[in-house]
Parts: structure tokens; sequence; C-alpha cells
């Protein structure tokens, strides 16, 4: 590890705290604002999934909870999923400036992974990738989330076993805001 030398780190600190203490206050209260991202609508796309959720199969079964929140100044949305029969997972979800797309990476505790990427299109989040489960096994993998009339959201995954030549349901889950 590179040793600091700390005369010139001392010094750097020292010119930049004169420096902030010396700007004028419009100035300092600009550099000292949120990140941007609470104000861009594209970091903003997302936003209809945040909150805390029942979530339940097409039979209205329970099958888990979820809460999403806003972090990072807006700038992401973390995901904490808790199944029915005890499994967890958690995903960070942002949209990627460079890409110009939303990106999702997913860890459940057993390991599986999932990778997806893509956009709102038509008032819903389609993102496309792939799952990757701990035996090394890759599934390409899509969903969609789907802001409805009566303000639940439903969580539809598709998955292909031949490279995309069809696809089959592997989850369909609606979201039930919880009471706070």
């Amino acid at each position: 590890m590179k040793k600091i030398n700390r005369p010139v780190f001392i010094a750097v600190y020292c010119l930049v705290g004169w420096a902030v203490a010396g700007m004028p206050q419009p100035v300092l209260a600009q550099a000292l604002s949120p990140l941007p991202c609470e104000e861009d609508a594209r970091f903003q796309a997302f936003d209809f999934w945040v909150g805390r959720w029942d979530v339940f199969n097409g039979q209205q079964q329970l099958v888990g909870t979820n809460t999403i929140e806003k972090r990072e100044q807006g700038c992401m949305l973390l995901e904490q999923w808790t199944g029915k029969g005890g499994g967890t997972g958690t995903s960070m979800n942002f949209y990627d400036i460079a890409k110009a797309k939303w990106v999702q990476y997913w860890m459940a505790a057993n390991g599986n992974a999932i990778w997806l990427e893509g956009g709102l299109k038509e008032g819903a989040m389609h993102l496309v990738g792939e799952w990757v489960t701990l035996n090394g096994t890759v599934t390409p993998l899509r969903g969609t989330w789907t802001p409805l009339p009566d303000g639940r959201v439903r969580q539809f995954f598709e998955q292909s076993t031949d490279g995309g030549a069809t696809w089959t349901t592997w989850f369909d889950g609606y979201y039930v805001r919880k009471e706070e």
C-alpha cells in the first residue's frame, strides 16, 4: 500500500477548506446542493415501484414481501425481497447514463444472480438480460414492471431455454402496497 505524504495531504486539505470557506454563499450552496438525480426524469422513470409491498401470484396467494427504496439522493433504487418460503434477495436498480438504459443487478441468498437492462416503454419498465445460477447455468430472462390503474404493480418475468426463440413464464407477481 502506498504511503500518503502527510505534509502534502495537510496542505491540500487546508487549501480545499480555505477555498470552500471563502466561496460566496450562492456558489457554496450550489456546490453542496443535491445530486441532479433527484430532479432528472430519467432517474424517476421507475419510481412507480418504490414502496413497501405484499406480492401475490395470479391465484391471489401471498408469495412474498418486497421493499423498494430510493437511495443515494435518488440515483438508485434498492430492492429487498423476502419470499414466503424464507428466500431473500437484493437488487440495485439505476439509470446508467453511459448506456442510456436502466440496469438491475440482483443477488439472491442462494447465489443466483440476475443482470438486466432496458427502459421505460409505453408506461412499463422492460428489462432484458440473464439469470445465472450458482452452478453456472445461464438462462435468458426478461422482465416487465407495469403500474396498474388500481395502484398495484405487475412484475412479469419470462425465461427462454432455446436462446430466445420461445419464452415461458418464470414469475408473475402482483404488488399490493402495504398500509403505512
